[in-house]
């Protein structure tokens, strides 16, 4: 694939991902959506700094953050929801920050943890998931979410 159109294809992707909900949730839960390229910058004191960046140009091997704010805007506890993010296919998982995250190999169809997930391999023989084999993330929250209460949910992928 030329790496300009598929630049291009993976800008609009994070763009959709970024303007989307791309979620289920409990009607009273508000979410955005957003994508950052990771970058290790050197300063001029030779010390490193990491920043994240607004996507306009990515290439195979950046490093990306997607970071997903959620917000009770009922008036009433939020109980039993769950928040389920889709990967671009350009897009390889790394890792989620936290340990609540299940994780689907098979476009959302079975989930769990990924040490428990199997993907078939070449000949059809059944090997052990690797994050780069997850499709969606999804985190549940048993515990209610009080009204006006607000976090944010992360994961990290590679641009393949």
């Amino acid at each position: 694939m030329n790496h300009f159109r598929g630049t291009a294809i993976l800008i609009a992707s994070l763009a959709a991902f970024a303007g989307a909900s791309a979620a289920q949730a409990a009607d009273s839960i508000t979410l955005a959506s957003q994508v950052f390229v990771e970058k290790t910058v050197t300063g001029p004191d030779g010390r490193t700094q990491v920043q994240l960046n607004q996507p306009t140009r990515v290439m195979p091997g950046d490093d990306l953050v997607f970071v997903l704010k959620y917000r009770n805007a009922g008036q009433a506890p939020a109980k039993n929801f769950s928040v389920t993010n889709p990967l671009p296919r350009a897009v390889a998982f790394r890792e989620t920050a936290g340990g609540s995250a299940l994780y689907s190999v098979d476009g959302g169809r079975n989930w769990g943890a990924l040490p428990a997930l199997q993907v078939r391999a070449e000949h059809g023989r059944l090997r052990l998931a690797r994050p780069d084999d997850v499709t969606h993330v999804r985190w549940t929250f048993r515990q209610p979410l009080p009204a006006g209460a607000s976090g944010k949910l992360t994961f990290r992928g590679t641009v393949r």
